[in-house]
Order: C-alpha cells, then sequence, then structure tokens
C-alpha cells in the first residue's frame, strides 16, 4: 500500500479548496466587463480556470522537458519519474485549457476553436504531444529504447513551448492577449486581478501536490516491477 505524504493532501486539499472558491467568486463576485467591448461579456468568467490551467500546463511540459533532458544525461528513475509525471499532469492540464477555452470561443467568436490561430494550434499540438507520451508508456515495453524515444519527443516537442509564447505576444489573431495580474496599469478590476490570483496560487498548489504523489505513486511502481523481476530471475535460476 502507497502512503501519500501528508503534506501532498494537504496542498491538494487547499488548492481544492481554493479552487471551489475561485470558481464561487469569479461568478458572484467579480464584476461585470464592458458589455460594449465583447460580443458574450458573461463568458469572460471563464479565464479565472482557463488562464491558471494555462500556465501550469507550461510548468508541467518544463517538467516532461527538463526530465527528458536529464533522462538522456543521467538515465536514473528519477529522471524518468519526471518524463512520467510531466507528461501526465500536461495532458491533465492542458486538457483543461483546450476544454475551457472552446467554451469561451463559442460564447465570444460563434465557433469553438479559429484554425488561423497559431497560439491556440501550437497549444492544442502540445496538448497532443503529451496524450501521444501517456499512450505510448502505457502501451509499449518499459525498455531503455522506449525511454530513449520518448524522452526525444518530449525534448523536440518543448520547441512548441516558447513558439506559443511569442505567438501569445507577437501574433494574435482573436485570441485575447496576455493577462497580467500584478500590475495596476494591466487595465483588469482590482476584483478580477483578486480573483485570477487566488486561481493561480489554487491551481498551482494543485500542481504540486499532483506531482509529489505522482512521483510517489510511480516510484512504487518501480519498486514493484524491479521485485517482480529479481523473483523471476530467482526462480529462473532453480
Amino acid at each position: 500500500m502507497v502512503r501519500i505524504p501528508a503534506h501532498a493532501t494537504a496542498l491538494l486539499t487547499l488548492g481544492s479548496v481554493g479552487l471551489v472558491a475561485t470558481i464561487f467568486l469569479g461568478i458572484t463576485w467579480a464584476p461585470d466587463v464592458n458589455p460594449s467591448q465583447w460580443r458574450a461579456p458573461a463568458a469572460y468568467r471563464i479565464i479565472f480556470l482557463h488562464v491558471p490551467f494555462a500556465w501550469t500546463s507550461f510548468l508541467a511540459f518544463s517538467m516532461l522537458f527538463w526530465g527528458s533532458l536529464r533522462w538522456y544525461l543521467r538515465r536514473t528513475e528519477r529522471s524518468w519519474r519526471l518524463v512520467q509525471s510531466g507528461s501526465d499532469l500536461g495532458l491533465l492540464f492542458g486538457f483543461g485549457v483546450i476544454t475551457s477555452g472552446p467554451i469561451w470561443g463559442m460564447a465570444e467568436w460563434g465557433v469553438p476553436w479559429d484554425w488561423a490561430d497559431l497560439r491556440l494550434n501550437t497549444f492544442a499540438l502540445l496538448t497532443a504531444l503529451a496524450l501521444f507520451i501517456v499512450m505510448a508508456r502505457r502501451s509499449q515495453p518499459d525498455h531503455d529504447s522506449t525511454r530513449d524515444t520518448i524522452a526525444a519527443v518530449g525534448l523536440f516537442g518543448f520547441i512548441l513551448v516558447p513558439i506559443t509564447a511569442v505567438a501569445t505576444t507577437i501574433y494574435q489573431k482573436r485570441h485575447p492577449g496576455v493577462v497580467i495580474i500584478e500590475s495596476e496599469e494591466s487595465g483588469l478590476d482590482p476584483a478580477i486581478r483578486t480573483v485570477m490570483l487566488l486561481g493561480f496560487v489554487s491551481v498551482t498548489l494543485l500542481f504540486i501536490g499532483f506531482s509529489i504523489i505522482s512521483d510517489k505513486l510511480y516510484s512504487a511502481e518501480a519498486e514493484i516491477e524491479l521485485n517482480l523481476k529479481a523473483l523471476d530471475e530467482m526462480h529462473g535460476g532453480e
């Protein structure tokens, strides 16, 4: 039985409570935006989830990149667990982004997706890359050659992260620009910034808690597989 660390449970609890508070305050307390500037002004409230999900997904993709790089440099189980956790969490939070975004897009644009927007499509490719890695890990034998291939995908796929960041600030079609929450000059109402910050903190706490638990579970899984292999070798030598 795998014992979940108490601090991970605390982080998940705090993050979950904060996320519920973010949703509640985003719906009931955050002010309306100028209706003359938006087709569906009420739909903006989804940013309180969408933007924090995007932030944590980039953390996950960074974890995936760092784990892939470390795998080639050190080839340790710790490095591989970073690849495993990074791809899992990249898929989880990336899926949150590409599902919440189209809800707003359908309300504001009249279509759920704009295929001409570079930012949307590069992020979708990032999430698809995480899905590919998760499926490959689960369907292919766990050999060093398989890990090498998956780590290579993680390394080269990370190129999409700076492309998406550049598209966020320079190349934009319909998608709104960067949301700045710490500056009074950002144009955001203070209440909106407060709820947004709460969302960032809450989802980040969830990300950290999930990362700790994921590492613990994959570590236990590796230990079990190692023990099973040792038993097989023991019985094979009899």
